[in-house]
C-alpha cells in the first residue's frame, strides 16, 4: 500500500525523522493561514500523488513571496499531472503539500526496502541524492553503498558506520545521522514496509539531516497488524478495479496489456503471463481467484477483466485442485449472461471437476477456444489478438 508524502514524514517524525516544517491544503481557501504557520521567505509548492518524477512534471514549484504562493497552489491544485511514473493519462492533484524551504549544502540518498536476494532488509546510500536511484545504478553502480541487515531490536553501528563513511560524513554528522539510521529502521521494521526511501536527504546550510523528500510503501500482508495504517488510503489513487477486486477476495493488478487473465493460484498467475510473454502477447492483467473462489467471485472476476477496454482477448487458465473446474465454468456462463462481450475467448481447465466443466461450457453455447496445457492456451490467446 502506498501513501502521500506528507503522510510519509508525519510517521518518520514519529521515529525521530526531521523533515522540513510544512502544511497540507485541499483547498485554496486554506492558503491564507500558509505564511503565518511557516514563518518562511521561501516556500515549495508539492503535489501529493502517488507518483515520481513530480517537480519535472509542473507538480514541484518554489514561490518567494506570498503572491507567488498563491500562483502556484493555482496551478498546481486540480491539474492533471503527468509524470513517466504515472503514464500519459495521468493523475489529478486534490492535495498540496506546502513547506518552508531550506538552504541546501548537499543532497544524498537514503532507503530501506526488503532484500529478497540477499534474505535480509538492506540499507541502500548514494551521495547522488535527488536522482532516481535506477538512473544511478545504470550509470554509476560504484556511487551506490549498500548494508544487508537482518532483524534486530535496533540498527547495528557497524551498519551506520559503513554507511555514514561511504557518504563522506563528517564526525559533526555522525550523531545525527545515527539518529535519523535508527528512525528509518525502527519504522522499517515496526510497520513492516516494504519500502521506505527518503530522497533527497540534504545536509542544510547549519549542517543538520533533513528529510527533504520521502516515500513508504506497507507490505499488504502486514496490515492486519496495523489497521490504523489503512485510514492512510487515498481511494483517489488506487485502480478502481483493484479496489473492487479487494472488496470481493480477489488478487488483481491493473497492467498495460491486452490479454486479460484469470488463473487460480499466484505462481499459476505469474507462470501464465510469461508463457504469453514468451510467446509475443502482453498480459492486461494479473487476477489469482484463489484456490476456493465461489461462482459469484468467478463472475465478479470475469466482470472485472471485461470492464477494462484494453483487454482484446481473455485467457482462462485453471488447474483444479481444491478449486473445482466446473465453478469456474459456471462464473464464467453467469458473467456472459450479464456481459455481452465480443473478445476470443481461450480456456484451459485441467483437474478437479474438469471434464463436467467442459460439459457444462459446451452446453453453454459460448464461442470458446479451447487448449490442454498452458503453453497452447498462451500460443492460441495471442494468435487470437494478432
Amino acid at each position: 500500500m502506498k501513501i502521500h508524502e506528507y503522510q510519509a514524514k508525519e510517521i518518520l517524525r514519529t521515529f525521530g525523522v526531521k523533515t522540513p516544517k510544512g502544511v497540507v491544503i485541499k483547498n485554496l481557501t486554506e492558503l491564507n493561514s500558509v505564511p503565518e504557520k511557516l514563518k518562511s521567505t521561501k516556500y515549495v509548492v508539492k503535489a501529493q500523488i502517488h507518483a515520481g518524477g513530480r517537480g519535472k512534471g509542473g507538480g514541484v514549484k518554489i514561490a518567494k513571496t506570498t503572491d507567488e504562493l498563491q500562483t502556484c497552489a493555482k496551478q498546481i491544485l486540480g491539474m492533471n499531472l503527468v509524470t513517466h511514473q504515472t503514464g500519459p493519462e495521468g493523475k489529478i492533484v486534490r492535495t498540496l503539500l506546502i513547506e518552508e524551504g531550506l538552504s541546501i549544502q548537499k543532497e544524498l540518498y537514503l532507503a530501506m526496502i526488503t532484500n529478497r536476494k540477499s534474505e535480509s532488509f538492506s540499507l541502500i546510500a548514494s551521495c547522488e541524492g535527488g536522482m532516481e536511484i535506477e538512473e544511478v545504478a545504470h550509470k554509476s553502480p560504484e556511487k551506490i553503498i549498500t548494508e544487508n541487515v537482518g532483524y534486530y531490536s535496533e540498527l547495528p553501528m557497524y551498519a551506520i558506520r559503513n554507511i555514514a563513511y561511504g557518504l563522506g560524513l563528517s564526525q559533526e554528522l555522525m550523531k545525527p545521522f545515527t539518529k535519523l539510521a535508527q528512525g528509518i529502521y525502527k519504522a522499517f521494521i515496526t510497520l513492516d514496509c516494504s519500502l521506505l526511501e527518503i530522497n533527497p536527504l540534504i545536509i542544510t546550510s547549519d549542517n543538520d539531516l533533513v528529510a527533504l523528500d520521502a516515500k513508504v510503501n506497507f507490505d499488504n500482508n502486514g496490515l492486519v497488524r496495523h489497521k490504523e495504517l489503512l485510514e492512510l488510503q487515498d481511494i483517489h489513487e488506487e485502480d478502481p478495479r483493484e479496489l473492487e477486486a479487494a472488496k470481493h477476495g480477489l488478487s488483481y493488478i491493473s497492467l498495460d496489456g491486452n490479454i486479460g487473465c484469470m488463473v487460480n493460484g499466484a505462481g499459476l498467475a505469474m507462470g501464465t503471463m510469461d508463457t504469453i510473454k514468451l510467446h509475443g502477447g502482453s498480459p492486461a492483467n494479473f487476477l489469482d481467484v484463489g484456490g476456493s473462489a465461489t461462482t459469484e467471485q468467478v463472475s465478479k472476476a470475469f466482470e472485472l477483466i471485461l470492464s477494462d477496454k484494453k483487454v482484446k482477448a481473455i485467457l482462462i487458465n485453471i488447474f483444479g485442485g481444491i478449486m473445482k473446474c466446473d465453478t469456474i465454468a459456471n462464473g464464467i456462463i453467469a458473467a456472459a449472461r450479464t456481459m455481452h462481450f465480443q473478445q476470443p475467448m481461450v480456456v484451459r481447465l485441467d483437474g478437479t471437476n474438469a471434464d463436467i466443466a467442459a460439459g457444462i461450457l459446451e452446453k453453454s453455447e459460448l464461442k470458446i477456444i479451447t487448449a490442454k496445457n498452458m503453453d497452447e492456451a498462451a500460443k492460441k490467446v495471442v494468435h487470437a489478438v494478432q
